[in-house]
């Protein structure tokens, strides 16, 4: 009898060190880092509506006036600032869908066989379920953050409403962080990759950067920059207060960072360069914050902290990621398609 041919599946299972793991296509690394510049910017023009008191230059939701969708001459600039942030959302799904476009490649079938007349069928990238959930749940990102953002016009931009839909743009950033970094590597299997005290002071980092930026969205609802109006509800929390204590969880985040950058260099390369890349963002964000407390909180100034914020956590996410790297194993470049 002549021996059954093996199953690659099945040569898969038993021996994935022996095995070449792919990278993504260039088309999905490039969507990948669209998708996290993209969820950067829409924090610029995000902060830009707040502090420009610009919360309301469209009154209604989903139109920008009772019978337009779009901005009058009547708003003024106002009207134009926040129907540009609105229109950003747009931009935003675009790149989206780009990424699913990416993540389920159009492929030409085995067999020659046409879909609706082309030579091609729709498939999902093999092997690489976590990007199939990172470009759905941006997308769901996207609209909820849509649903929020008209939640805060209809509300008259409460603090609360303005901080959450803050937090969901710095939740989409580290999520497309993940993306990016997974979009750069192979599905082989992931290992820790450095010593155990790196790995519990990178995570005890990551805990006191999410309450650094939390802290941050408290004290800018607590301070003059809260919403735009001055009837505008604030937290009713002591503006120096939180200042305060914002600025201590800014240092010791800073005294950890610096820890993780010494312990890297007996670390992967990764891990030493998205350390380094924190530390950097961690300066230039130092900076800025004593620049704007002593200036009494320059709009341009409060804007740039915002938006480094937004750095500051896909740098955090990236460090993280760092820890672990695939196991040793043959690496194919993918395709340029």
């Amino acid at each position: 009898m002549r021996a059954e041919n093996p199953s690659p599946a099945r040569d898969r299972e038993a021996s994935p060190s022996t095995m070449t793991w792919p990278l993504p296509s260039r088309g999905v690394r490039w969507a990948a880092i669209a998708s996290l510049v993209a969820n950067l910017v829409i924090i610029a023009t995000g902060g830009l509506v707040r502090l420009t008191g610009s919360g309301l230059g469209c009154s209604s939701w989903p139109k920008c006036t009772p019978d337009a969708f779009t901005t009058t001459p009547e708003q003024g600039i106002h009207g134009l600032i926040e129907f540009g942030n609105r229109t950003l959302t747009g931009a935003l799904l675009i790149i989206a869908a780009w990424a699913v476009l990416a993540v389920y490649e159009l492929r030409r079938t085995a067999d020659g066989s046409r879909t609706l007349g082309i030579p091609l069928t729709f498939t999902r990238h093999p092997a690489r379920r976590d990007l199939v959930a990172l470009v759905w749940i941006q997308v769901a990102g996207i609209l909820l953050q849509a649903v929020v953002g008209g939640m805060v016009v209809i509300f008259h931009l409460t603090w609360n409403l303005v901080g959450f839909h803050y937090l969901l743009s710095i939740v989409l950033v580290a999520l497309m962080t993940v993306f990016v970094v997974r979009a750069h590597s192979t599905a082989a299997p992931r290992e820790r990759a450095v010593g155990v005290p790196t790995a519990i002071i990178t995570h005890i980092m990551t805990l006191v950067l999410t309450v650094t930026v939390v802290l941050g969205v408290f004290a800018t609802g607590s301070g003059p920059h809260s919403g735009d109006l001055s009837q505008v509800q604030r937290t009713g929390i002591d503006a120096e207060l939180i200042y305060h204590v914002h600025a201590v969880s800014a240092y010791l985040l800073f005294a950890l960072t610096i820890t993780i950058v010494v312990l890297a260099r007996f670390g992967p390369a990764l891990l030493r360069r998205w350390s380094a890349a924190l530390l950097l963002v961690e300066l230039v964000q130092i900076a800025v914050g004593v620049t704007q407390a002593r200036l009494a909180l320059p709009v341009s100034l409060v804007l740039v902290h915002m938006v480094l914020a937004g750095a500051l956590t896909a740098a955090g996410v990236g460090t993280v990621l760092a820890l672990k790297q695939p196991r040793s194993a043959a690496v194919a470049e993918g395709a340029d398609r």
